[in-house]
């Protein structure tokens, strides 16, 4: 009989927190497939990225395509999944990786760094483009769109890994600890 897939590791937390940059350095460590949420939007309207497409298609547009991106991603073998940072706002985003934690098909991380740090690594990426999601610099909304978010994204999430003063090699080793800690955990209870 072939073994169960590996649960995805699921990374959440707001621009700039680090899930694309972890999620590649996650998967060559865990030898599983990687997805980016922002990524398969884009791919989705056929457009260069994510901003390009909330641009084109608006936030309803642009959460609509990210809940149908999630659930499909969900329907692959295990991999580690990087969120757009608005995924889990989303109430049919939160119910499809509520339902797979259950399931025992997904261990939810959410990257945590604090808006100063988290507005320092948006100043300092000057290549990517951020649409602003209330009017404002994306790098001056930081603070209210981190108020908003941290009760839900610790709310859902299995664990919680603080990045502020960590390399992305040690969130990496701290995250795939945690992930493991939790597979181990799932196997002892499996039937035989």
């Amino acid at each position: 009989m072939e073994a169960p897939a590996a649960p995805h590791l699921v990374l959440l937390g707001l621009r700039c927190a680090g899930k694309s940059t972890v999620a590649r350095m996650l998967s060559a460590r865990l030898d599983m497939p990687w997805r980016d949420l922002d990524n398969m939007v884009a791919a989705a309207f056929a457009l260069p990225d994510a901003a390009e497409a909330w641009k084109r298609h608006g936030e309803r547009g642009f959460r609509a395509a990210e809940v149908s991106c999630l659930r499909l991603a969900l329907a692959e073998p295990g991999g580690v999944i990087a969120l757009g940072g608005g995924t889990p706002t989303i109430p049919a985003a939160t119910s499809s990786l509520r339902a797979a934690q259950d399931a025992g098909t997904a261990v939810l991380v959410y990257l945590r760094a604090s808006p100063g740090t988290l507005r320092s690594r948006m100043l300092a990426d000057t290549s990517t483009c951020r649409p602003s999601l209330t009017g404002t610099l994306p790098e001056d909304e930081v603070e209210s769109i981190f108020l908003k978010r941290d009760s839900l994204y610790r709310k859902i999430a299995d664990h919680v890994a603080v990045s502020d003063s960590l390399t992305p090699g040690e969130l990496v080793a701290q995250v795939s600890s945690a992930y493991r800690q939790d597979v181990g955990a799932e196997a002892s209870h499996r039937p035989a």
